[in-house]
Parts: structure tokens; sequence; C-alpha cells
């Protein structure tokens, strides 16, 4: 195969000298930081998993082809070995489509240059006043806190705001009998960019059965964003927040004060403690 005897050919050359040390250290260095970065893009999703699976399918196919078929002249093996290859690319691309479009979406929509700081903690301190407020009242809250990855796409599924994020305007949309008040909110910087957004579900084995639906959804949101997303359940108005596919529950106010100080790297104020302790 014409890539097998590229790599031979490579490995010889390296054995022989034909390459600066140089180049071959800028190379493998390139190949390590793309490796590393789909890694640390797929962790906490399901493209983690399945790229196991995939990684599986690749080497199990290079040992029984490429070592046992030239071992013993299984020829037929070696031809339809490309065609493997090739559906093994094409079932990848439909099974990491999630992964894809949100990489797509990232490229798109991410911000290069950082805003200040004081952007975002005037975005924390708003949010921490209405969950501490709404949990104490037992309303549903699901709120998405945009990190470096847009929700353009997850926005159009609601009703545009573009309103200046406030505690008021965030209580008002999820009081009950409200219009907006059942989906989810949109939150990027100090701006409420959205409400009435349908975030995209887990699925029901990754979240414990006795949760409901915002649950799921704030799961489902955080497995194809970077996003925070906050979580407040109108049963019993326990606090949580799901981060890469992983939620955390039953937190205090001052528990989400200090997740979103440190998922969006700004220090707590004593306006922030000081509505995470009300």
């Amino acid at each position: 195969m014409a890539v097998w005897d590229a790599v031979t050919g490579y490995l010889h050359r390296l054995q022989a000298g034909g390459y600066s040390p140089w180049v071959i250290f800028f190379e493998f260095l390139l190949i390590g930081v793309v490796v590393y970065s789909v890694l640390r893009f797929l962790h906490g999703t399901r493209g983690a998993r399945l790229l196991q699976g995939v990684l599986f399918l690749i080497i199990a196919g290079f040992l029984v082809v490429r070592v046992l078929a030239e071992a013993f002249a299984w020829t037929r093996i070696s031809i339809l070995y490309q065609y493997f290859v090739m559906g093994v690319f094409l079932t990848t691309l439909v099974a990491f489509q999630p992964e894809l479009r949100r990489g797509l979406m990232r490229l798109g929509e991410t911000r290069w240059l950082r805003r200040y700081l004081g952007t975002r903690q005037a975005m924390v301190e708003p949010i921490l006043q209405a969950v501490a407020k709404l949990s104490s009242k037992k309303i549903g809250v699901l709120i998405a806190v945009q990190r470096e990855g847009g929700l353009g796409a997850v926005a159009e599924t609601g009703t545009r705001l573009d309103a200046i994020l406030s505690a008021d305007l965030l209580e008002t949309i999820f009081w009950p009998g409200t219009a907006l008040h059942d989906m989810g909110v949109i939150v990027a910087e100090n701006q409420l960019v959205a409400a009435g957004c349908q975030f995209p579900l887990a699925e029901s084995e990754e979240v414990d059965r006795a949760l409901g639906s915002r649950h799921r959804a704030a799961v489902g949101l955080s497995h194809e964003s970077d996003a925070l997303v906050i979580v407040v359940s109108e049963e019993t108005g326990t606090i949580s927040v799901a981060e890469s596919g992983r939620l955390r529950r039953d937190l205090t106010p001052a528990d989400l004060a200090m997740i979103l100080a440190e998922g969006l790297q700004v220090g707590s104020t004593s306006k922030g403690r000081a509505a995470a302790a009300s």
C-alpha cells in the first residue's frame, strides 16, 4: 500500500540521517499538538467514547491486515483493507457529526480577543442574585453562560432579546406563567442574548432518571459547547451546573459563585459574595 511504503521509507530515512534533527523535532511536535487539540476538544463529549471505538477498529484492522495478511499472503484481505479504511473514514464522519458541527460553529464564532474581565464580572452578579432568589422559591431555571464557543445556532431557536443583563429581567423571564419561562436562556458577557431557547437533550442514560428535561437539556448543551449551564429544579429548588457533559448537583449559591468565578476566570467581588450568601 502506498501509505505503508511512504511510512516505511520515512523510517528508513530517519535511521539513515536523511532529515535534520530540527525538522524531525518540529514534525513530531506538530503531530503532538494536533493530537492533543483533538483529545482536548473531545474531552467530556460523546465523541471521546466514539474515538476509542474508531481507534480500536483501526488498530485491529492494521494488525490483521498488515501483519497477518502479509505474513500468510492473504491478498484478498489486503485488497479489501483499502475499502475497510474508507468505510471507517465515512463512518467516522457520521458518528462525529455533532462534534464536527460544534467545531465549525466554534471556528466561526470564537472571539479571538477577550473582552475585559470586568464585563464578565458584571454578568456573574445578576445571575447569582436571580438564581439564589428563584431557588429559594422553587422556580425552575435553565441558563447557558457562554464562554469561548458561540451559541448563535441555539439562540436562533428562541426569541432574540439582546438586552442588558439584570437580575430582575432573569426573574421575570423564569417566573411561572410568562411566555418564555419554559425553555432556556443564553447569556453572553453582560447581555441576555435570547430566551425560550431549545437546548439539545442528552441521552437518557447520561442523566439520572429522577431528573427532568431541564437537567437533560443542560447536560446535552454542555456536550456540544463549552458553556456553563445552570439549572434550578422546580421540584426541590436545588441548583446544579453542567459542564463538559458532567452535572454537579446540590450546590449552594456560594458554590455557584465559585464555579462561575473559576469557569469565567473572574474574581469574586463583595457584591457577588453578598448575592451568594443571601
